[in-house]
């Protein structure tokens, strides 16, 4: 997991849902918004329609955060909400499922933070 404060809450979760820019993959869609704390925030939304029991779901939340790691770090100031697309259900018991899963969120954060304007800091401006 990654800490509270690289996560969104429901009301800001909202707000990257009405001001958004979409990022799409074969089972996944990313909404991106930008940002004014300065790095990057993460949320993940799995409805009982795409993944049936709340352990899946859990264990979906969970692996995207995980691969949500290495971004923490970048210097993008941008919310990050992945909601799964209709029609493919999600089993955490299913390797394949898993895996594509794995290569689709993957796939969608480094398409993201290639593309995301980096926010410089005004004092390496200066120099």
């Amino acid at each position: 997991m990654i800490s509270k404060d690289r996560r969104l809450v429901e009301r800001e979760i909202r707000k990257v849902l009405k001001h958004k820019k979409p990022f799409f993959s074969y089972s996944l869609v990313a909404n991106v918004s930008e940002n004014r704390v300065g790095f990057p925030r993460f949320a993940a939304i799995f409805s009982g329609k795409s993944v049936r029991c709340a352990v899946s779901r859990n264990f979906f939340r969970r692996r995207a955060y995980e691969l949500a790691r290495p971004y923490l770090r970048t210097a993008s100031s941008a919310d990050v909400v992945l909601v799964p697309k209709k029609g493919l259900p999600l089993n955490h018991r299913d390797a394949s499922t898993v895996r594509a899963f794995e290569a689709d969120v993957s796939h969608l954060y480094a398409k993201i933070f290639s593309t995301v304007p980096r926010r410089t800091n005004p004092s390496e401006a200066k120099s």
